[in-house]
């Protein structure tokens, strides 16, 4: 069967508050220790499947879930079992049947959960949800994750009600988005420890640099991943696709920011988090565009409320910039000591990133998402020709612009960095549906253009910094000059790297 939840993280002050509300009617408490299996070299999480054994209650229930169309669907066939003992033939003449017989000899269990729910159903206008609030742990080996999450899983009726439902104690309580199961988590830790574990076979010193190296890696940020449209999509399914994919980049990084898993321990979010955050609401952003009269799009409310955040967000990424990035260039250069302290913006990219704001935005984006009117494509050939067509059409756009780039005004200059990076996640939304090789050398000389025009825009920002601290700080005279000199060296680069790209192979022929 297919299941349809939204999961929320309730953090840690909320907890209480959440649970009464919870408790609000006849609830049922159940006890979950379940053991998740998998191989050595994690054949099923490869092939998008979750094995357990789960002890609920008195009764042993063997489930195994793969995604379904969307963020928010799973597959979830559920057997119960007389006991803690996996039964692998109920899944023949299954989609997952032939993945399970190829590695069932090598089955073992990688990670643990131990879950104290408290479950009730309400309605929604017309739907039946279930909200169950889960507490507990993941565990693999001696490391765990806590569990403190409430899920809204539809029991029957219109999948929007699950939006209106979460949505409404998001903003109550303070709750954050996660896209994460309790598989993947789990997962993740089952890794995490086995690396640890062999790690701890090194001398001394590189063990303690190679568990730095091996943590760090299980926060890493979430970055791009490719997409593989079909040419017999319509638009309004490659376009939901796209969506998703942008909204999961963007919600992910939002956790880690937030401090999901490691709030009052410890801060795992760092600026790369809040980088790759922006990077899929501009992605987002560019899909709108690219799809603009193709499809469905969403309210022009949620396409304007996203600029605030994008505003906001951008702030505390430039602060981060001119720390991390900037500053390091101009003080080999020589730069002379020099107060930023007051330049800083007060606001950071954790409190943005777990706003109410934000994270309500985030789940009216979601159910837009998941709700969008599919329709199967008339014209299986539509969905390349037309995104081909509007791809062409932005290129010739960049390129007129580019060449004359040393003779354009500031103003024009970041419009067409917007424009540019507009092409480049274009570009990477249909690379499954144009010519590889063509695509490979363009996309090579798009890349130097977008770290030329990078470059400049962090130096712009900063110089704008500098320029209204040199009347109480004489040393910021020596950024603005430095950063002036350095801005005509890049104008060049950009002129020649804009020249190069009309060169290059043309992606829009066969």
């Amino acid at each position: 069967m297919s299941e349809q939840e939204l999961k929320l993280n309730v953090p840690k002050l909320a907890w209480r508050a959440v649970e009464r509300d919870v408790l609000r009617g006849a609830v049922t408490r159940l006890r979950l220790r379940a053991q998740y299996f998998d191989t050595p070299d994690r054949d099923l999480v490869k092939a998008r499947i979750s094995l357990r054994l789960r002890l609920e209650g008195r009764r042993w229930v063997q489930t195994l879930k793969m995604p379904g169309a969307h963020a928010i669907d799973r597959v979830e066939l559920n057997h119960p079992r007389p006991g803690p003992v996996l039964d692998l033939s109920v899944y023949e003449g299954t989609s997952a049947g032939k993945a399970l017989n190829a590695c069932q000899d090598r089955l073992a269990v990688s990670y643990e959960t131990d879950v104290k729910r408290i479950f009730r159903r309400t309605r929604v206008g017309a739907s039946t949800i279930e909200i169950a609030l889960d507490q507990g742990h993941i565990q693999a080996g001696d490391l765990k994750l806590p569990i403190h999450e409430i899920e809204f899983e539809l029991v029957s009726g219109p999948v929007q009600s699950l939006f209106i439902l979460g949505k409404r104690w998001l903003s109550k309580h303070g709750l954050l988005l996660d896209l994460r199961s309790k598989a993947e988590r789990g997962d993740q830790l089952a890794q995490l420890h086995q690396t640890l574990s062999t790690i701890q076979q090194q001398d001394l010193a590189a063990t303690h640099a190679a568990q730095a190296a091996a943590v760090n890696r299980f926060w890493a940020p979430t970055t791009i991943e490719p997409l593989n449209l079909k040419s017999d999509l319509s638009c309004d399914q490659a376009f939901a696709i796209i969506s998703q994919s942008c909204l999961s980049q963007v919600a992910r990084n939002a956790a880690v920011l937030s401090e999901i898993d490691t709030f009052g321990i410890c801060r795992v979010g760092t600026p790369e988090h809040l980088h790759q955050l922006r990077v899929g609401l501009r992605r987002l952003r560019s899909s709108w565009s690219l799809f603009e009269g193709l499809a469905q799009l969403p309210e022009p409310s949620l396409r304007n409320e996203i600029r605030q955040h994008f505003t906001l967000l951008g702030n505390t990424r430039d602060d981060d910039v001119l720390r991390e990035s900037v500053m390091p260039v101009l003080n080999a250069a020589g730069q002379p000591p020099i107060d930023l302290h007051n330049t800083i913006d007060s606001l950071n990219g954790n409190k943005l990133a777990g706003s109410r704001a934000f994270q309500g935005w985030l789940i009216d984006m979601l159910a837009f998402a998941v709700t969008i009117n599919y329709q199967p494509s008339p014209n299986p050939a539509k969905l390349r020709l037309v995104l081909r067509k509007r791809l062409h059409k932005w290129h010739q756009q960049v390129v007129t612009e580019g060449v004359q780039f040393q003779s354009l005004d500031i103003e024009s200059k970041h419009k067409l960095r917007k424009r540019t990076k507009r092409l480049r996640y274009g570009l990477q939304f249909a690379e499954s549906l144009l010519p590889t090789t063509k695509l490979k050398h363009y996309r090579r000389a798009l890349a130097v253009i977008q770290d030329v025009l990078g470059e400049m825009n962090d130096l712009y920002v900063a110089r704008e910094r500098f320029e209204k601290l040199r009347d109480d700080q004489p040393p910021a005279w020596f950024a603005v000059g430095w950063i002036a000199s350095r801005l005509e060296i890049l104008s060049l680069e950009a002129t020649k790297a804009f020249q190069a790209l009309k060169r290059a192979d043309h992606f829009w022929s066969n």
